[in-house]
């Protein structure tokens, strides 16, 4: 039997505090389920081999994404 998806919890994007400078690295991670030094390493790889298109997404992600609500707390 299978849970309708309006029952599902529904994962959300936000940045963490598990941060190094925005939280945006860390954010991913935790979505994904996977180790944020991981994502950190990538994200360098792509912000200096590319043309800085990298280092613009970081900047403008962490405009948008929204702190934790269930950090807001500790």
């Amino acid at each position: 039997m299978s849970i309708p998806n309006e029952l599902k919890p529904k994962k959300k994007l936000y940045r963490s505090r598990n941060r190094m400078l925005c939280g945006v690295c860390g954010g991913i991670a935790e979505y994904f389920s996977v180790d944020p030094t991981f994502v950190r390493i990538i994200t360098a790889v792509i912000a200096l081999t590319g043309v800085g298109a990298g280092l613009i997404a970081y900047i403008i992600a962490a405009i948008i994404m929204p702190d934790n609500p269930e950090d807001a707390d500790l």
